[in-house]
Order: structure tokens, then C-alpha cells, then sequence
């Protein structure tokens, strides 16, 4: 059902002139805030985080669905807006991202803020921005660092305070917080270089990997498919990203390379935390793989961003 929902998505996304869909960015992006606060007051909580809003036997998770109107917002603003000064550059765009940075996360949902984040970021860097300017950014951020610590650490909720300890030293509890870390990197390893088949897997097959159809999907493919069927599914992303760069590069006007920039960077950092939190290289965060985790909103989003993709791709020489 998600998938016919994603695909009709897709067709719409790729369907109407991109140009068409940013004038209307602002509108779905104050939507998309709206249905934030209606998270805080109506939403379902599960395993100790607000996230969905009931629709009749579905769910929908609203920190998913606001990734295009950011897009397209921020497409929009830099695509209209003389970028010179810190102020237009940087202040004004950083006053836009950060009521839905921080309305997700109270929810609390980490990944998803970050991710929020990773979006805005990445349009900034492609941009532009002067290199003492950028390196002043990073030189107050690490000083800053120390003293906003205590802050981030003191709300955190205990789960996730868990998931970052455990992330640190695995090995101090394996059945408790570090459990999951542990199995996701046993069933990768036990995979070895050509896997044990498709349902297979002793890890995945007996229950000792928990949210196999989740979070943790790249273990279970990796413990079915191995090393060769993971390096074969990297380089897939690969060529998506690498595919989303050149539309972005190639694109004749700022607002469709933005565009372009800003789905790359929504699959992008969905990869590669997915991947590095379940393969121990990162704490876990609850980050859905793009295209291949059971999650509907996640998936709608992700065939939407592909859309969008198609949509700049075909207009790419357009100027208007």
C-alpha cells in the first residue's frame, strides 16, 4: 500500500515543473511544522519516542514527510535571494531549519534531527561559503563544544544515553544495551564473502537480531548475501548518489541543482548512518535504509525525492 502511495508520489513529483512546486514550498513547509505540533498533542508514542499520527489502520510519521518541503524551501530561498552577507546567507535559512530541528527533536527522534540538519548543511556547502567565514563556524562550534555538551547529554532521554555508552563500549552489557549492536555485527560477519542465502540466516531466522525489518535490514542482507551482495548494494547507492551529482551539476538554473543537492544529501546520510550504526561505527539511532527498510512515510518520502530527481533531470536546461 505504501509502495502504490510512493509511486503515485513519484509520478506527481516528477510529473509537475519543479519550478511550479517550489512557489508552493513555504506553504508545505509551515503544513509540514503544523503536523509537528500536532505530533506533541495527538501522536502514538512507541519504545519512548512521539513520532506518528494515527490515520485509521496507517501511521504517519511527520519528520519524514518534512524532508521535501525543506527541500524545496530552501531551493526556493537561494534560488530568489541574493546570497551575500552572513545574514542572508546564513542566519535567515538557519531561522527556517531550526523550528522543525527542534520540533523533532522533542519528539525525541535524534536520527531524524540530524538528518533535518544534514539537509540544510549540505545546500549551504554547495552555495558557498567563504573559507574563513566557514572556518570561524568550525572553530566556535569546537569551542562552543564543552560547555553545550552537559546541556545535550542532560536531555537526552536515558534510552538514548544507553544507545551512546553502548556504542562506546559494546561489551559492557551484550545482553542488555549492547545487545543489538553485538547480534547486527555478528549476523554481518557471519555472512563471510558469499552469504548463506536468501532466509538463511541463523541470526535473522531465529530471532536473535531484533528489528531485522527496520532499522537493522542491512545486517540481514549482509548475513544472506555476504560480502560480494553488500559491496553489490553499496555500489548501487553509489551510482544513485554519483547520478543525483551530475543532474545537480549539470543543471542550468540554482533552484534545480539545490533541489538535486538536497535529495542527494536526504539518501546520502540515510546510507551511510544506517550502515555505519549497524556495523558498529556509529551509536544507534534509529535511521531507517533508504529503499530498503519497511517504513511507510520513509518510503513515500524517498520515491518523492526520487521524483523530484527525474523532475530536474528533464528540466534541467530550463532557465524559468
Amino acid at each position: 500500500t505504501w509502495m502504490g502511495v510512493g509511486l503515485l508520489a513519484f509520478t506527481v513529483a516528477a510529473g509537475i515543473d519543479y519550478h511550479r512546486l517550489v512557489r508552493w514550498s513555504y506553504v508545505l513547509y509551515g503544513l509540514g511544522l503544523i503536523l509537528l505540533i500536532l505530533v506533541i498533542f495527538t501522536g502514538k508514542s512507541s519504545r519512548g519516542s512521539q513520532r506518528w499520527i494515527p490515520l485509521g489502520p496507517f501511521m504517519m510519521q511527520p519528520s519524514e514527510f518534512i524532508k521535501i518541503p525543506l527541500i524545496l524551501t530552501l531551493a526556493a530561498y537561494y534560488g530568489s535571494t541574493s546570497r551575500l552577507g552572513w545574514i542572508k546567507r546564513i542566519i535567515i535559512p538557519s531561522l527556517i531549519v531550526l523550528p522543525g530541528f527542534l520540533l523533532i527533536l522533542k519528539q525525541p527522534d535524534l536520527g531524524s534531527s540530524l538528518g533535518f540538519l544534514s539537509i540544510f548543511v549540505l545546500i549551504l556547502l554547495t552555495v558557498g561559503m567563504k573559507s574563513k567565514a566557514f572556518g570561524f563556524v568550525i572553530l566556535a562550534g569546537l569551542m562552543l563544544f564543552p560547555f553545550a555538551w552537559g546541556g545535550v547529554w542532560g536531555s537526552l532521554h536515558s534510552y538514548q544515553q544507553d544507545r551512546i555508552l553502548s556504542f562506546v563500549d559494546p561489551n559492557s552489557d551484550p545482553g542488555g544495551k549492547g545487545y543489538h549492536g553485538l547480534q547486527s555485527r555478528i549476523a554481518i560477519g557471519s555472512g563471510q564473502m558469499f552469504g548463506k542465502g536468501l532466509h538463511g540466516g541463523t541470526q535473522t531466522q531465529f530471532k536473535f537480531l531484533p528489528e531485522g525489518h527496520t532499522d537493522f535490514v542491512f545486517a540481514v542482507f549482509a548475513e544472506e548475501w555476504g560480502f560480494l551482495g553488500s559491496l553489490f548494494l553499496l555500489t548501487l547507492y553509489v551510482i544513485l548518489f554519483l547520478m543525483g551529482l551530475e543532474i545537480a551539476s549539470k543543471t542550468k538554473d540554482v533552484m534545480g541543482s539545490l533541489l538535486a543537492v538536497g535529495v542527494v544529501a536526504m539518501l546520502g546520510f540515510g546510507v551511510i548512518v544506517n550502515i555505519a550504526m549497524t556495523s558498529g561505527l556509529a551509536p544507534i539511532v534509529g535511521i531507517p535504509l533508504p529503499l530498503m527498510s519497511y517504513g511507510g512515510s520513509a518510503m513515500v518520502v524517498n520515491l518523492t525525492g526520487l521524483g523530484l530527481l527525474l523532475n530536474v533531470k528533464r528540466r534541467r536546461l530550463s532557465l524559468i
